[in-house]
């Protein structure tokens, strides 16, 4: 697995995110299938006229 190095601000970011015990990797996770969901959306979207 790749490591990832994050600045402090981003850090201080994930952790106003952080639910009670959330690892960072499920914060992580969750971050990617909403822009995943979100990207799907606006490419589909485009496709109705």
């Amino acid at each position: 697995m790749p490591t990832v190095e994050l600045d402090e601000e981003t850090v201080e970011r994930l952790e106003q995110l952080r639910v009670e015990d959330e690892s960072y990797d499920e914060i992580v996770t969750e971050l990617i299938n909403i822009y995943e969901a979100e990207e799907l959306t606006m490419f589909h979207a485009g496709d109705e006229y």
